[in-house]
């Protein structure tokens, strides 16, 4: 039976979950602790069953609007040489759907459109919690005590919830990778969605509806920012292929992170009337594109069976184990590309894709895609 819920953080995963939550008839109520939403972030790819969420979601026909379809693409040597190439509709051939690059703004834009007004309270960090429901947060300068039947933790890596909840469970830990992010102004020149690996390093490329360009990359550890990311760029990557450096000449805005994940699994997703979706729960690396994807899939699946008086239960049995799954594939996927720094290691690697069939390839990929989420009705 649905009642009362809030969410703490509104992020994707969050606002996720309101709306579903909203669908089935929850009273909704969002606390996210910045005091104001601006346009942040870079861009992300939405891949088979993100997209599949959000149509459950109702937002599916907008957000593939406002996205760009996938191209031909693969995986490349920082000379050029193709390892693997993927020709534009296989993927959409083998799942049914293309993957969608759109910048992450949009998407949150678009989430937070789907709520009605007074539903997302900002400027209310939490600052205590109960796996009773009981919830205390800071808003307008005085605190705030209220109490929900049921409360999502989508409050990130560094969860608040988690901290306050799983006191027992292992803080988020660096990887020994350096990323960043960048944006470009519109591109007027060709681009494929590619990933470039060399040694201890990889490039990616997505173009975006709008004509712009999002670009990611990533180094074993360079140590503390010298305060002129572009430098450092063009310093580790300005011999690459095209158009390597010049998307990151063109690019104004550099956002830089070491990036961190839950390397020990949570034992439980769950607390009392407690759960948590997103990074929250299992803040993965980067290298599947999966994190905004198995956001979503908490989001729906959260939604679908809440009302239910094992609800909760059912939730962990179902999503812990393929989220961390996920994650534990996502941290293998990164050892095998970007992290390695041996050249034998390298150069097995790389005969290892020349001689893998493409389709194969594809879907060994695929597989962490291949989901559909229940339906809430």
């Amino acid at each position: 039976m649905a009642g009362t819920a809030l969410v703490v953080g509104a992020g994707i995963g969050g606002l996720s979950a309101a709306i579903g939550l909203r669908r089935m008839g929850w009273r909704v109520t969002v606390l996210e602790r910045a005091p104001a939403f601006r346009p942040a972030g870079a861009g992300l790819v939405l891949q088979a069953n993100g997209l599949r969420c959000l149509d459950v979601l109702g937002l599916g026909a907008a957000v593939r609007e406002q996205g760009k379809a996938d191209v031909s693409g693969g995986t490349r040597r920082s000379d050029g040489r193709w390892l693997a190439r993927i020709e534009a509709g296989e993927l959409e051939r083998v799942l049914g759907t293309p993957a969608i690059g759109i910048h992450r703004a949009a998407l949150h834009e678009m989430l937070l459109g789907a709520l009605p007004d007074g539903v997302v309270v900002t400027g209310a960090p939490v600052v205590a919690v109960t796996a009773g429901g009981e919830v205390t947060y800071q808003h307008e300068g005085g605190q705030v005590r209220t109490r929900a039947d049921l409360v999502v933790g989508a409050d990130g890596i560094h969860s608040t919830v988690r901290r306050l909840l799983w006191p027992g469970a292992a803080a988020p830990v660096r990887i020994g990778v350096t990323a960043w992010r960048g944006v470009t102004p519109v591109w007027d020149r060709d681009v494929v969605v590619a990933i470039t690996w060399d040694r201890g390093a990889e490039f990616g490329m997505v173009p975006l509806v709008d004509g712009r360009v999002y670009w990611f990359a990533a180094a074993n550890a360079t140590g503390e920012s010298t305060g002129d990311e572009q430098e450092l760029l063009r310093t580790r990557f300005g011999g690459w292929h095209d158009p390597i450096p010049a998307l990151i000449a063109a690019t104004s805005t550099v956002l830089r992170d070491d990036l961190a994940c839950l390397d020990e699994p949570l034992t439980t997703y769950v607390k009392g009337n407690v759960v948590l979706v997103g990074d929250a729960a299992h803040a993965m690396t980067p290298n599947l594109g999966q994190g905004a994807n198995q956001a979503l899939e908490d989001a729906v699946v959260l939604a679908s069976v809440a009302g239910r008086p094992d609800g909760l239960a059912v939730y962990d049995r179902q999503r812990r184990p393929r989220s961390q799954h996920v994650a534990k594939a996502s941290r293998a996927i990164g050892r095998f590309g970007q992290q390695l720094q041996n050249p034998i290691a390298v150069a097995v690697r790389n005969t290892a894709m020349r001689l893998t069939p493409p389709r194969l390839a594809l879907r060994s990929m695929a597989r962490y895609a291949d989901w559909r989420p229940p339906p809430l009705t």
